[in-house]
């Protein structure tokens, strides 16, 4: 199987006798002539197709195009799945009908039992934040890093920037790659990493190695790294965007509440004080205590995770 298997890969391996269950995740990749193809063939050889509907609005692409896809999906003989309820109402306003799915939550992103013998690096005298991820039109990472940067004065207080590789994309003429570089020179105590695709290892090793998750989404539905911060303990500064509030209540009580700021509203000129003051507000609130590992937390994750494991294979259904 390649790394990345497509609609297209799979109309090339037909017929789908092999396969039992199709799980579709991000559809905004797929030419959508390819992905109605795909259905009609796993119509006629009986798979039965699963759609996780990570996104309530398009992460690439435009809104036509996505709300096609979606339709297309609405069609067919297709299983939803939901993250959140608040997803499902979104998705019955963006389709103007009523979506029928099951809710089944995100779930852990560090498996427990991979964490089970590790444990967050003591930290010295300032805390450690991390921001991580593709360079996406969803995501400021640049004005994040000035803001930290010239935000946070103490001396020993660090920010770790693990990146994707580059592309082309990045540094032209609107790619913001070359400021975010020129900005993290300025500052020692800013770290750039680069990895050809962060793994999970990278991403949870970086995240022992830090205190706090910073998020700074300018739009989204829903966040596996608000979920990682919830697994590492990781206090999360967080855009209050699509469903992550919802999340958030979800583990109400067991976890701590991010540290909000709200990009949702307001002049784009003021997106800036509002990250700045909840910046502030997390730095307040790590203080110098440790931040170890809530292994309560972990075995609760453990419990979920079986939850969610029977709740799909219901959905996947038995042998064909």
């Amino acid at each position: 199987m390649p790394e990345t298997v497509s609609a297209a890969w799979l109309l090339e391996h037909g017929p789908l006798t092999w396969l039992d269950v199709l799980h579709l995740h991000h559809i905004d990749f797929e030419d959508i002539a390819t992905l109605e193809r795909l259905l009609d063939a796993c119509l006629g050889y009986g798979v039965n197709v699963v759609f996780t509907a990570h996104d309530t609005r398009p992460m690439v692409g435009n809104a036509e195009g996505f709300v096609e896809r979606l339709r297309l999906l609405r069609s067919a003989e297709v299983s939803w799945v939901c993250l959140t309820e608040g997803s499902v109402t979104k998705l019955t306003e963006v389709l103007g009908e009523r979506v029928t799915a099951t809710v089944i939550p995100h779930g852990y992103v560090a498996a427990p039992e991979s964490l089970a013998d590790l444990e967050r690096e003591a930290r010295g005298p300032g805390a450690r934040y991390l921001t991580f991820g593709a360079s996406r039109a969803s995501r400021d990472q640049l004005s994040t890093m000035a803001n930290w940067s010239l935000g946070i004065t103490d001396p020993h207080s660090t920010l770790h920037v693990l990146l994707r590789a580059f592309s082309p994309a990045d540094f032209a003429d609107a790619g913001r790659a070359p400021l975010l570089l020129e900005t993290a020179r300025h500052d020692p105590r800013i770290r750039l990493t680069m990895r050809p695709y962060p793994t999970d290892d990278e991403v949870v090793r970086a995240g022992l190695a830090s205190d706090s998750l910073l998020l700074p989404y300018l739009w989204g539905s829903h966040s596996g790294q608000l979920e990682l911060a919830f697994d590492l303990n990781l206090l999360p500064v967080c855009s209050l965007t699509g469903h992550l509030p919802e999340q958030y209540e979800r583990h109400k009580g067991l976890v701590e509440e991010p540290e909000w700021f709200d990009w949702s509203q307001g002049h784009p000129n003021l997106f800036g004080e509002k990250f700045l003051t909840a910046l502030e507000k997390a730095a307040a609130r790590l203080g110098s205590r440790p931040r170890r590992l809530d292994r309560e937390f972990l075995d609760y994750r453990t419990q979920e995770h079986r939850t969610i494991l029977d709740d799909y294979a219901r959905l996947y259904g038995g042998d064909r």
